[in-house]
């Protein structure tokens, strides 16, 4: 069974994101059945994300997503669903323009592992708690033996960064294949930090804590606070 081919509906990542996709949609009933409308905000969120939650669903709840990204990546793919989604230029790490609580719900999906320092993660998760009322977040688990960043070459993330740059100029494990030089492959790597449960906890204290399993191992960790 693949574990990065998302177009494979049999492969482990679809699979998990169909569970996923049923548990956004409890979330938006649960606050729909409040407010009658949903609003909600998308850090590093992508307009395939939102179809395939599906977009009937979301008309019928009358949901609105704000998709924020560092570069206007999505604003094409929008099409003809201007009436339910935007696009926001915007670093998640300083979201000054989005007032406390202006959303019913804050959501992420593999997102806080690529901001980089752990400062940054700090300033992500106390901006993600502070723009809704409501928050979602998922990130990939840093104990599970497949960092889906590296996945062919499982282990690889628990290696020593020395040694991790030395594998990216030796083999072709990124998802560009073999980097060439060790500052590209050092950026590489810091763009791409997994965290475990107690750091997650640490970040979203105020949220409920699961994990995503494979096989009855963690896989990815979840934070929620209803």
């Amino acid at each position: 069974m693949s574990l990065a081919d998302t177009r494979d509906p049999n492969s482990l990542s679809s699979k998990l994101r169909r569970k996923r996709d049923v548990k956004i949609r409890e979330i938006i009933d649960d606050i729909y059945a409040h407010n009658h409308s949903v609003s909600i905000i998308d850090i590093g969120g992508t307009v395939g994300y939102w179809e395939r939650v599906g977009l009937d669903f979301l008309r019928s709840k009358n949901v609105s997503v704000s998709l924020v990204n560092l570069h206007a990546t999505e604003l094409g793919a929008l099409g003809t669903n201007g009436d339910i989604m935007t696009n926001i230029v915007g670093d998640g790490c300083a979201l000054n323009l989005i007032a406390d609580n202006q959303f019913d719900l804050a959501h992420s999906n593999s997102v806080i592992e690529h901001v980089g320092s752990w400062s940054n993660m700090k300033n992500f998760a106390d901006e993600f708690r502070r723009i809704a009322k409501a928050y979602y977040i998922q990130t990939p688990y840093f104990w599970f033996p497949v960092d889906p960043h590296f996945y062919k070459m499982p282990f690889f993330h628990w290696l020593p960064w020395s040694l991790r740059t030395r594998f990216l100029r030796m083999f072709p494990l990124a998802f560009k294949g073999k980097i060439s030089g060790v500052d590209e492959a050092r950026s590489i790597l810091e763009g791409a930090v997994l965290l475990d449960r107690s750091e997650m906890e640490f970040l979203f204290p105020d949220a409920m804590h699961q994990y995503e399993r494979f096989l009855g191992l963690p896989k990815s960790l979840l934070a929620i606070r209803n």
